[in-house]
């Protein structure tokens, strides 16, 4: 019988070798890259792929990232549990506590991962320990983009920074007769502006309340003080064509020198780029303002999520799909795409980077020394999703709601956290 056991034991391990050996790379990732820049970005990682020796094949879902879920569940749920999907923030660790996740770590050790990743990205990639998922870039969310040429005609000399300053420029630029922040409403571009003015108030405040999803911090006096800046901003500052502007021309309006300034994350950049508009001339970009006077960086990070699969060809594919996320070259090729920056650190951007990309990994470096790199609640990488929404709803309502007060936002927000808990 003990032949037996190890004879079996003998023929598995050959069957298992050899199926490996014989495997040939194949994927199929899941994602809602559908259109523009996203699209031609995720098409350069097919090319890589196939390059390699790989078979490539993409879901694309387009729309809002509940799509893609749903999307995922349903396959889960007919137990065909896609190779890659692209997930992010909280979404990776509810996923990983299935059990259904792969185990990345023999490639990340080989290749040296833990080193070269941004470290905030690192308990969001390996959740529990182990790594599952591969970071594709780092977005910066707290920009701050100018039309010089406005700000020029207002008599706006400097830019901006700290929020007193801020509401100095634009009190300027509105009695000059153009827009001060061209903005679209919906509730993740609100959420989006009304994190950074969280974030540049007071940055403990921030990860009490956004990161940890202390319901106090969001009922607090700093909270209040929050939206007190925001409704300044959303009354004054931002003009009644917010309400149904399609989001993605808000950059245009800073580029063409209807509006000073822009305050969104740097897929912004692609924008401005495929509009036309040229860095330093129809546009500037900046840290959003901060009264705390530090560099500060508030990161989104897409990233690709490796699902446990039995077929050797799928699992081979993940290996290289993943080896090929993270290597130096995808990493220039994706970001110079998406107007992001690469998740490795040790990327040279001197070449072929816009300079605002320059200056976005120049002041993550900053940041992280400083200790003052957070990731964003607007964007999906800190609070569960269900905390999230509720929150998003709530800072919607208020700035829907003109006559709402800012006491009764924070409560208002507080009370729609606690009630997902």
């Amino acid at each position: 019988m003990k032949y037996l056991r190890t004879a079996f034991a003998a023929a598995t391990a050959f069957t298992l070798i050899t199926a490996t050996a014989l495997a040939e790379p194949k994927t199929n990732l899941l994602h809602q890259w559908a259109t523009g820049s996203d699209a031609q970005a995720i098409a350069k990682l097919g090319e890589m792929f196939t390059a390699k020796g790989g078979t490539w094949q993409q879901t694309s879902i387009a729309g809002h990232t509940a799509n893609t879920l749903a999307k995922l569940r349903a396959d889960v749920i007919a137990g065909n549990a896609p190779p890659a999907v692209q997930l992010k923030g909280p979404e990776i660790a509810e996923w990983n506590e299935t059990g259904m996740t792969a185990n990345l770590d023999d490639l990340a050790k080989a290749e040296n991962w833990e080193k070269v990743v941004a470290p905030e990205l690192l308990p969001v990639m390996k959740p529990t320990g182990n790594w599952v998922a591969a970071p594709m870039n780092i977005h910066r969310i707290n920009w701050l983009w100018a039309s010089p040429k406005v700000m020029k005609d207002a008599g706006v000399t400097e830019m901006p920074k700290t929020w007193a300053e801020f509401n100095a420029a634009c009190d300027k630029i509105v009695a000059s007769g153009k827009i001060c922040i061209s903005h679209s409403t919906a509730d993740w571009t609100d959420s989006t502006v009304f994190e950074v003015v969280v974030y540049g108030q007071d940055l403990d405040l921030y990860r009490k309340a956004f990161v940890e999803g202390d319901v106090d911090a969001m009922r607090s006096d700093g909270m209040v003080k929050a939206f007190e800046q925001f409704r300044t901003m959303t009354s004054k500052y931002m003009d009644p064509g917010m309400n149904g502007r399609d989001w993605d021309t808000m950059s245009h309006l800073v580029g063409r020198g209807e509006a000073a300034f822009h305050i969104m994350g740097d897929w912004t950049l692609g924008l401005l780029t495929a509009g036309g508009f040229k860095e330093g001339t129809d546009y500037v970009c900046v840290q959003a303002p901060t009264d705390w006077g530090k560099p500060g960086f508030i990161l989104n990070s897409d990233s690709v999520v490796f699902f446990k699969q039995k077929d050797p060809d799928y699992i081979e594919g993940q290996k290289l799909l993943a080896s090929i996320i993270l290597s130096p070259e995808f990493q220039t090729i994706f970001n110079q795409t998406k107007g992001s920056i690469p998740a490795r650190l040790d990327v040279d951007l001197s070449n072929g980077f816009n300079p605002c990309q320059q200056l976005s990994q120049k002041d993550l470096q900053a940041s992280i020394a400083a200790g003052t790199l957070v990731r964003s609640m607007a964007h999906n990488m800190t609070v569960p999703q269900k905390v999230r929404g509720a929150i998003m709803d709530s800072i919607t309502e208020f700035v829907a709601t003109p006559d709402m007060s800012a006491q009764d936002a924070a409560n208002a927000m507080a009370d729609a956290a606690e009630a997902q808990k």
